[in-house]
C-alpha cells in the first residue's frame, strides 16, 4: 500500500499528471461500471469516477489485484483512489492503484464539493441574477425570475455537458454566467441587438439540460432521465419555456402586457427560436437554423465559451512534446501551441538599434 497523502481533486490530477508519475489520492464517486473485452478475449472493467471538479474513466484489467474489488463496487459508491498517476492524450492512467471506502465525515466533506469551485459558482449565480434583474422587458424579466426561483437549485447542480466542456456539477451556471457577461459587453457594440431577448436566450438556451445533465442533491454522478434520453435538451427547453410562460399568463401582471410592444406572443416566439437554433446547424442538432441577429449572436457566444473552456482544459492536461508545442487533447482538432503572453512595458523606454526584421521563414 502507498503511504497516505492528502486528497486532491480530479481536476488537479489532470493538471499535474503527465509522463512523470505523481503520487496522489482522489476522493471520487463511481458514476458507472461496464464490462469490456480485450482483443485477446480477456474481460476488464471500465469505471467512470467523478467529483465536483470533473470526471475520468479508468480501466481495471483482469490481472489487476483490484479486479475483484471493482466487481463488488456499486454505482454511487464514494471511495479514496490512491495511485501513481500519469497522463497521455488518451487520459489519466493509475499505477499501483488502491482504493478503500470513506468514513461518514469524509463523505460529507466530499459531497460539499471543492471550496474554490463552490465559491466561483456562487459568484457566477449572483452575476446571473444581477444581469437578469437588469432586463427591462417585464415579460422576459419575470420569466427569468420565475425560472431562477422555481428551478434555481436544480440549475445550480446541472452540468453544461456530459463531456468536453463544463462537464461538472454546476458547470451550466459557469457556462451561462460567462455567456451572459460576453453578451452584455457585446450589446453596445451591436446596438441593433435586442439585449433583453439575448440575455434571456442565454439563460434558457440549455435549460433542457436540467433533465439531460442534472446531478442528484447528494452526489456527482449525472442522472440519466427518460425525458433527456428520448427528447434531448432543445425540445425540453422549448417545453419548459412554454410552461413557465403560461404560468405568467395566469398571473395578474399579464393583463398589463396586452398593451406592450412587441406583442407578448411575438416575444415568446423569438425566445423559442433562440433555443431551437442555438446549435447553429442541422447536423449539430438544431431543428431550425438561426434567422435573427440574436440567434446568430447566441450561437457564436455559446460556441466561443465552450471552445475556450476546452482550450483551458487542454493546456492543463496536455504534455509538452516540443518547446511550446503540446500534444492534442480530445476534442480539440489539433495540437495546442503555447499562447503569446501579454505585452509588458519595460520600466524605462529604451530605444534599441534596429538591424532589420528577422524572416519568419526557416533558414537553410
Amino acid at each position: 500500500m502507498l503511504p497516505t497523502v492528502s486528497p486532491i481533486t480530479i481536476a488537479a490530477v489532470k493538471e499535474q499528471a503527465g509522463d512523470t508519475p505523481i503520487h496522489a489520492a482522489i476522493h471520487a464517486q463511481l458514476q458507472s461500471r461496464s464490462t469490456r473485452t480485450t482483443k485477446g478475449g480477456k474481460p476488464y472493467f471500465e469505471m467512470a469516477f467523478a467529483d465536483s471538479t470533473g470526471s475520468f474513466s479508468l480501466k481495471i484489467w483482469s490481472d489487476s489485484p483490484m479486479h475483484g474489488a471493482a466487481e463488488e463496487m456499486s454505482e454511487g459508491q464514494i471511495v479514496r483512489l490512491e495511485a501513481e498517476w500519469t497522463q497521455n492524450q488518451y487520459g489519466v492512467n493509475p499505477n499501483n492503484l488502491y482504493w478503500h471506502n470513506l468514513d461518514d465525515s469524509a463523505i460529507a466533506d466530499f459531497l460539499s464539493g471543492d471550496p474554490e469551485l463552490r465559491e466561483k459558482q456562487d459568484r457566477d449565480f449572483a452575476e446571473i441574477r444581477r444581469l437578469c434583474d437588469s432586463i427591462e422587458d417585464p415579460r422576459l424579466h419575470d420569466l427569468c425570475a420565475h425560472f431562477l426561483t422555481s428551478l434555481g437549485a436544480r440549475f445550480r447542480r446541472t452540468a453544461a455537458a456530459r463531456k468536453n466542456h463544463h462537464a461538472r456539477r454546476g458547470g451550466l451556471v459557469e457556462h451561462v454566467a460567462q455567456m451572459m457577461r460576453c453578451a452584455d459587453v457585446l450589446c453596445p457594440v451591436y446596438p441593433e441587438w435586442n439585449r433583453d431577448l439575448l440575455l434571456t436566450g442565454v439563460l434558457f438556451h440549455d435549460c433542457g439540460k436540467l433533465w439531460e445533465n442534472s446531478y442528484p442533491e447528494d452526489g456527482f454522478s449525472q442522472i440519466h432521465s427518460i425525458h433527456g434520453e428520448m427528447l434531448g435538451h432543445i425540445p425540453l427547453g422549448i417545453e419548459l419555456v412554454n410552461k413557465l410562460w403560461n404560468d405568467l399568463l395566469d398571473s395578474e401582471e399579464a393583463e398589463s402586457w396586452k398593451a406592450l410592444k412587441p406583442s407578448t406572443e411575438m416575444t415568446r416566439l423569438h425566445l423559442l427560436h433562440l433555443i431551437g437554433s442555438h446549435h447553429g446547424q442541422y447536423e449539430f442538432g438544431s431543428p431550425v437554423l438561426p434567422r435573427t441577429p440574436e440567434a446568430f449572436a447566441l450561437h457564436y457566444i455559446d460556441n466561443l465559451d465552450a471552445k475556450m473552456e476546452m482550450v483551458r482544459d487542454g493546456y492543463k492536461q496536455a504534455t509538452e512534446v516540443a518547446p511550446g508545442i503540446y500534444d492534442r487533447v480530445f476534442p480539440l482538432p489539433s495540437n495546442l501551441v503555447r499562447p503569446l503572453p501579454g505585452f509588458v512595458a519595460p520600466p524605462e523606454t529604451v530605444l534599441a538599434e534596429t538591424t532589420g526584421q528577422d524572416s519568419i521563414l526557416p533558414q537553410n
